[in-house]
């Protein structure tokens, strides 16, 4: 592993609809978003993000991932994107989370930025949208994945030549 302290570090943000909007959706229980329903015991948060699905015999899935607990300082060295679906993360416990994502550089991930995602918080990451895979903090946490499954490669991934540094969560 290269020396953390010769690594830039990354800066955590709290997660916002705002800051994450180049990237995605944030999910989370929004007043502005919500109904009564079922005669008024329910309230629905509606349509916070929007599936994508792409290509020959492509299905929406929806999964459970166990995310381990990352160690701290971590060294920040690839990036995945899914070209032919989106993928969202909602937690199933209240945990806080990090999101880190990139923007697209022709082709490969800019600069990462990392989000400081509350237990309450989820994110749906648009298609082709350059992220770090699950990052769970302090303790293995499940998360609902709602995924694109069917036909062709939806995996691509790039490993920096210098990693980035996250100092601690």
């Amino acid at each position: 592993m290269a020396d953390p302290l010769a690594l830039e570090r990354l800066t955590l943000e709290p997660l916002t609809a705002e800051a994450f909007a180049p990237f995605g959706s944030v999910i989370q229980a929004d007043p502005a978003a919500m109904r009564l329903i079922n005669g008024g015991t329910t309230e629905r948060y509606h349509a916070l993000a929007e599936a994508e699905a792409y290509g020959e015999d492509a299905r929406v899935i929806l999964n459970i991932f166990r995310g381990a607990p990352r160690a701290f300082p971590y060294a920040l060295t690839m990036m995945e994107r899914h070209p032919l679906g989106s993928q969202s993360f909602s937690p199933l416990t209240p945990r806080d989370w990090l999101v880190v994502v990139a923007p697209d550089e022709d082709g490969r991930p800019g600069r990462p930025r990392v989000f400081r995602a509350c237990g309450d918080q989820g994110v749906n990451y648009r298609a082709n949208v350059w992220h770090h895979p699950l990052m769970a903090v302090g303790a293995a946490t499940d998360f609902l994945v709602v995924d694109r499954t069917g036909a062709g490669n939806n995996l691509e991934e790039f490993f920096y030549d210098t990693p980035f540094l996250i100092a601690e969560p």
